[in-house]
C-alpha cells in the first residue's frame, strides 16, 4: 500500500552495484597472448619472402573477414557514425602494426614484443597530458620503472647496432598507446567492439595496399601461402580472443593476463629461434611487465575501459 502522509518514509530500495565479471573467462587472454606470440614466429619466417607491408595486408584481409563474420552474429551493421574517430585509430592502429612487424623481423621476438607492450607507459603519459592533471607520485615511480626496463632491453640491441629496429619497436608502443586511446574514446560513445576491430583491419588494408603499390608485390606460392596464413589466422585469433577477455572477464585480471604474451614469446623466441637474450635483457623484460601490470592496476578508470584494448595487437 501506498505510504499516507505522517507515515515514516518508505525505505528506500538499495542501491544496485554495478555487477562484477567474474575472472575465468579473462583466461581467454592466456589464449590470445599465445596466439600474438606465435603470430611474432610467422611474422618473422615470412619476412624472408615478403615485405613488412604485405605482411599487414595479409593479417588485414583476415581480420577483415572475422570481423564481419562477427558484426554479422551479433546483429550490428557496418555503417557507422563515427568514421571520423574511426579514421583516428586506424591510421594510428596501421603505423603502429607496422612498426611492430618490422620489430619483429629485425629483432628477438622476446624483444620487439615487450617493446610493443611498453604502451601502458605511453598511455600514463598521453592522459595525463590531454587531462592536464599531474598524475600521482606512484604512477610516476611505475613510469620510471618502466623505463629504465626499456633501457636495459635496448642496451644489448644498441651495443648489436641494432638501434633503428630498437626504436622503432619502442615507438611502436608509443603509437600503440595512441591508438589504444582513440579506441577507448570509441567504446565509450557505444561503438560496438567489433565494428571497431573491422574498421581498423579496413584502414590496415588501406595504409599497407598504398604503401606497396609503386612496390613489387611477392605472390603468395605453394611453399609459402602457410606463412600469411599463420600470420592473419593467429592473429586473428588472438584478436577474438582477447574480445572475449575483455567483453566478458574481469578488465583487471585480463589486463595483468595481456603481458603472458611476453613470457609465450620469450620462450617460443629460444626453442624456435636460440634467442639468449643477455641478463640486462631479461631484467628489462620484468621491469616493463610489472611496470605495465602495475599501470594497468592504477588506472583510475579501468573497469569502464572493458574491451577499450581488444583491437590494438
Amino acid at each position: 500500500m501506498p505510504a499516507k502522509a505522517g507515515d515514516a518514509a518508505a525505505p528506500k530500495p538499495p542501491a544496485r552495484r554495478a555487477p562484477v565479471r567474474p575472472a575465468m573467462p579473462s583466461l581467454w587472454m592466456l589464449v590470445a597472448g599465445l596466439a600474438f606470440a606465435l603470430m611474432g614466429v610467422f611474422v618473422k619466417i615470412a619476412s624472408a619472402h615478403f615485405a613488412t607491408a604485405e605482411l599487414v595486408f595479409w593479417r588485414a584481409i583476415v581480420q577483415i573477414a572475422v570481423a564481419y563474420a562477427m558484426l554479422r552474429h551479433a546483429g550490428h551493421a557496418v555503417r557507422t557514425r563515427r568514421l571520423g574517430m574511426h579514421v583516428h585509430r586506424g591510421v594510428a592502429g596501421f603505423v603502429s602494426l607496422f612498426m611492430f612487424f618490422f620489430a619483429l623481423t629485425e629483432l628477438p621476438v622476446a624483444t620487439a614484443m615487450t617493446l610493443n607492450y611498453s604502451s601502458p607507459l605511453f598511455l600514463v603519459i598521453l592522459v595525463a597530458a590531454l587531462a592536464r592533471e599531474k598524475p600521482g607520485a606512484k604512477l610516476i615511480a611505475t613510469v620510471f620503472l618502466g623505463f629504465c626496463g626499456v633501457v636495459l632491453l635496448l642496451r644489448p640491441t644498441f651495443a648489436a647496432d641494432h638501434w633503428w629496429p630498437g626504436l622503432v619497436g619502442l615507438a611502436s608502443g608509443a603509437v600503440s598507446a595512441i591508438a589504444y586511446w582513440n579506441v577507448r574514446e570509441l567504446v565509450h560513445a557505444q561503438e560496438p567492439e567489433e565494428r571497431v576491430v573491422f574498421y581498423f583491419g579496413v584502414f590496415a588494408f588501406l595504409g599497407s595496399f598504398v604503401w606497396m603499390a609503386p612496390q613489387t608485390w611477392h605472390s603468395p606460392s605453394s611453399g609459402t601461402w602457410w606463412m600469411l596464413a599463420g600470420v592473419g589466422g593467429l592473429g586473428a585469433l588472438g584478436q577474438v580472443a582477447m574480445t572475449r577477455a575483455y567483453g566478458r572477464g574481469s578488465t583487471l585480471v585480463a589486463g595483468a593476463l595481456s603481458y603472458s604474451g611476453i613470457v609465450f614469446s620469450s620462450i617460443i623466441g629460444i626453442a624456435w629461434f636460440g634467442d639468449l637474450l643477455s641478463w640486462q635483457a631479461w631484467t628489462g623484460i620484468a621491469l616493463i611487465v610489472v611496470a605495465g601490470i602495475l599501470a594497468v592496476l592504477m588506472s583510475p578508470d579501468r573497469e569502464r575501459d572493458a574491451g577499450a584494448q581488444v583491437a590494438n595487437d
